[in-house]
């Protein structure tokens, strides 16, 4: 999507890429925005990528990537993200310095990637903030820059600045974006589009999740179990935690109970079938954990307005 493409409440994307970036780490940027796009039906996000000559740059896997010059970019946007991965440290020059710099008062917020905040940091726009960065890279980030508060964190949130690590906590980042643009249960329905914290190890008892954690490993049970669903105390029990526990934990983090957030995992995946499919309502019913079509059809229209057989019209 390289036209700058806006409508109203659409945010802004500018990714500026360099030599050797992590393609991993820019697919994991890119795509849950595309995928919010999907699921709204609307243009929320809008991006370019950009690098500092423009033309072909040449990720470390070898994938070309056409770019738009710098000079061309936009005199504002709300989110430029920093992604450079191997020879980051020659990259940090004067120019670069100055035009971070430029960019700090034309966008509303800077994001620093994989080894984007050596970059952000070197320009001097760290200091006294906290922020992290890839992981192999931490102990030398933290002695190179002694005034920034450098943490172990997946990602960092730093008013109008923000860092993360390598690929995988790229999408955390753009995931708590999405989350806090729009809602928890829509980041939710984003981060199952790529089975995000699908991947669960509950053979230790002794295991204790972050709640943030804890709500998507629930959600990742409830994603598998929609045909035949657990009652909320089994839920909490294959978690190994109390189902106080697991509701504190929805009600911090979804502002929802788990049964409401199940109820709307279930009938999103009603909507799916509605759409992509010719069953019958009452086979996406049984599908989808209801014991008749017409209590799915309420619950349906309750959460998005319209019956199955309307929104199929």
């Amino acid at each position: 999507m390289q036209n700058w493409q806006v409508s109203p409440g659409t945010d802004r994307i500018v990714v500026l890429l360099f030599d050797n970036f992590s393609n991993h780490c820019l697919a994991n940027t890119v795509e849950p925005f595309r995928a919010a796009n999907t699921i709204a039906r609307a243009p929320l996000y809008t991006w370019r990528f950009l690098s500092l000559s423009g033309g072909a740059v040449t990720s470390s896997s070898g994938l070309p990537v056409e770019t738009a010059c710098w000079s061309e970019a936009p005199p504002e946007g709300d989110y430029l993200f920093l992604m450079p991965s191997y020879g980051f440290e020659g990259l940090a020059t004067g120019t670069l310095a100055g035009a971070l710099k430029a960019a700090r008062g034309r966008f509303r917020t800077l994001v620093g990637c994989d080894t984007g905040a050596w970059l952000l940091a070197r320009a001097g726009l760290l200091e006294g903030r906290t922020a992290t960065i890839h992981w192999d890279e931490l102990t030398r980030f933290a002695e190179a820059f002694p005034q920034t508060d450098t943490v172990e964190d997946r990602f960092v949130f730093d008013s109008d600045l923000a860092t993360c690590g390598g690929a995988s906590t790229a999408m955390e980042l753009v995931l708590e974006i999405i989350k806090t643009r729009h809602s928890p249960m829509f980041a939710l329905e984003v981060a199952a589009l790529f089975m995000h914290g699908d991947k669960l190890d509950l053979h230790n008892p002794f295991q204790r999740l972050t709640a943030g954690r804890l709500v998507s490993s629930a959600a990742a049970i409830m994603r598998r179990r929609i045909e035949s669903p657990l009652a909320i105390d089994a839920l909490a029990a294959s978690l190994h935690v109390g189902q106080r526990e697991l509701e504190e934990a929805f009600a911090g983090e979804m502002q929802r109970t788990p049964r409401a957030v199940y109820k709307s995992i279930r009938l999103r995946e009603a909507r799916r079938l509605v759409e992509l499919t010719t069953l019958s309502v009452a086979e996406i019913a049984t599908r989808c954990g209801y014991q008749n079509a017409s209590a799915m059809t309420r619950a349906y229209r309750s959460e998005f307005g319209v019956t199955p057989r309307e929104h199929r019209s």
